[in-house]
């Protein structure tokens, strides 16, 4: 098989392990995070600079690419690496988030879910089997089953069902693969409810997938239901393939989600905010469009490496998002990224070094004592 996992350490205080997935468009080192390119593009990134920031691995999404420009055209123009000319490996999600966030515009059925096109409103059908041939048709590396996510707090037996739907649709999934050369991921559902969980686990894990990803939160439970619910749930998860918590950026909570066990992460965060102005920094977020920085000589943050830092000052960032200009949100994202890159670069070293929870300590009091804990973005 193309594809492997294999833990290279653990660590000796907490849950948090040091991993290897092998693919075949290169390895990756784990605890990683994922650039989210939703439609075949990191917003405004060029591939060459996503390198050179350090990305490992991207995100593109089923849904969206099957409707513009269709998975077909792609796979006539030589697949999805091809496609962006991105030659590490890829992830492609299922486009079960959408039945989430595509609430208004779609009904769900046992069978799956049809949507009114986003674009121009045309029907558009998604069940297990077509989920898992618009990602071969892509090509990734990794794909992901068909899933239900439900916004939390959740509606009376409405976990219940996404439940019962995504272990049904995770086997046709997995009936449906061809390709021997994609690993298939299977999403567990279930809200806060552990109980749940662990029957959806269970039932997942008896069909057999190489990695199972954790859906459904980040949707309406806080930071802290999150914190408190993953350190009683992902020990339960097999402990020879990855683990995946979808959808999570914050990095405290990569941090706090690493210690319980976690691998993989995605989250649009680093590129949204860039685009709106707001840059990550030790100690939260600078805000390019702040006056304070009008007249600001030095970059974003002085210990930053990434392009942007080496070359252009806040003034002039902060100049091109008063001006409208394109490359505002381009530089800021470019040093999101990077400064995303770097965090989990200093996780794993922390998780060699077996100063893991140290860091912990250190970040978990840096953010009691900051002024708003969504900002305490490291140590």
């Amino acid at each position: 098989m193309p594809f492997s996992f294999h833990v290279v350490r653990s660590d000796s205080r907490t849950p948090a392990r040091l991993g290897r997935l092998e693919t075949p468009h290169g390895t990756i080192d784990t605890p990683v995070f994922i650039t989210v390119g939703t439609r075949a593009a990191v917003k405004g990134i060029a591939p060459r600079d996503l390198h050179e920031a350090g990305a490992e691995i991207l995100l593109a999404n089923t849904y969206h690419l099957a409707l513009r420009p269709g998975d077909d055209v792609i796979a006539e123009l030589g697949g999805l690496h091809t496609f962006m000319g991105w030659d590490r490996p890829l992830l492609t999600d299922s486009g079960g988030f959408q039945v989430f966030s595509l609430a208004t515009l779609r009904s769900v059925d046992d069978r799956g879910v049809t949507f009114r096109s986003h674009i121009d409103g045309a029907e558009f059908r998604l069940d297990p089997a077509r989920a898992v041939g618009i990602q071969e048709n892509l090509g990734a590396d990794i794909i992901m089953a068909f899933d239900e996510c439900v916004r939390l707090p959740a509606a009376d037996g409405a976990l219940e069902r996404a439940v019962d739907r995504s272990v049904r649709w995770a086997g046709e999934c997995k009936r449906a693969q061809t390709r021997t050369d994609q690993a298939l991921f299977a999403i567990v559902q279930g809200g806060l409810d552990l109980d749940l969980r662990r029957r959806c686990l269970d039932a997942l894990v008896e069909i057999d997938f190489p990695g199972y990803a954790v859906g459904g939160l980040a949707v309406g439970d806080t930071p802290d239901q999150m914190a408190q619910f993953l350190p009683q749930f992902v020990p339960h998860m097999p402990t020879d393939r990855p683990r995946y918590l979808m959808g999570v950026g914050r990095p405290i909570d990569i941090l706090r989600a690493v210690a319980s066990g976690i691998d993989m992460f995605d989250c649009v965060m680093p590129t949204r905010n860039g685009r709106n102005a707001y840059a990550f920094v030790p100690d939260g977020f600078l805000r390019m469009r702040n006056a304070d920085l009008r007249a600001d000589p030095r970059p974003i943050q002085e210990t930053c490496d990434c392009h942007t830092c080496k070359h252009f000052s806040r003034g002039y960032l902060r100049h091109l998002f008063l001006a409208k200009e394109m490359l505002g949100p381009i530089l800021v994202s470019l040093h999101n990224i990077a400064y995303y890159q770097r965090w989990m670069r200093r996780i794993r070293d922390a998780i060699a070094s077996d100063t893991f929870d140290d860091m912990i300590r250190q970040c978990e009091d840096r953010a009691s004592r900051a002024p708003n804990n969504d900002e305490a973005a490291e140590c």
